[in-house]
């Protein structure tokens, strides 16, 4: 079913990156998880620091995530042009954040804060696990179910809407998640208050 931003709140992207750059990254995302497992493992860093990612994440226990990866970062700003044209508004970028699911995760019914204004999901790769999102911006709605392919990505009103996603029956899969909000004279909260892209959560203005 094809969707309207302006009318539905939602609208989906196919193919808004190539297989080639979702492969890429969503190789890259495997190996950096097992780099900081190794790593936090053999205790040669602290496994309290988020630089690698971490598997603290209150929404999806024991899941790795990673807030600010520089590779989701870049993507961040490479789908910026493209959500524009969809939403209709400038933007400003505030923040991604990537997880790799696993079989049993769970994501429960909620909404974004202020930062996910314009939220989007990407597909990065692995098995195919639908988002569900009530577009009528009531609480406890069925919701419509939406399974993108990889490359391609979902566009919603992250902070309105109410979104979640049933027990993963998969191996695997990586999406992530990147945030804006609405361009207007009042940009305080630009890079969800970082000094600039890139940052971690903790490194604030």
């Amino acid at each position: 079913m094809k969707y309207n931003y302006k009318k539905d709140k939602i609208e989906i992207i196919k193919k808004a990156i190539n297989l080639d750059l979702a492969n890429f990254i969503y190789n890259y995302f495997l190996i950096k998880r097992q780099v900081a497992q190794t790593m936090f493992e053999t205790k040669y860093i602290s496994s309290l620091t988020e630089d690698y990612g971490h598997w603290r994440d209150k929404q999806v226990p024991n899941t790795y995530s990673h807030y600010a990866d520089i590779g989701m970062e870049t993507l961040l700003l490479l789908v910026q042009p493209t959500l524009e044209k969809v939403v209709k508004h400038k933007l400003i970028p505030n923040y991604s954040y990537a997880r790799i699911y696993k079989q049993g995760d769970v994501l429960e019914r909620h909404k974004d804060r202020y930062s996910c204004e314009i939220s989007v999901t990407l597909n990065l790769g692995g098995d195919p696990w639908p988002i569900f999102i009530d577009k009528t911006g009531k609480e406890n709605q069925k919701g419509i179910k939406v399974t993108l392919k990889q490359g391609d990505m979902l566009v919603y009103k992250g902070q309105e809407l109410e979104h979640w996603r049933e027990p993963f029956n998969g191996q695997d899969c990586v999406q992530v998640f990147l945030h804006y909000n609405k361009h207007n004279k009042n940009n305080n909260n630009i890079f969800d208050r970082r000094l600039h892209i890139g940052l971690p959560s903790w490194f604030r203005r």
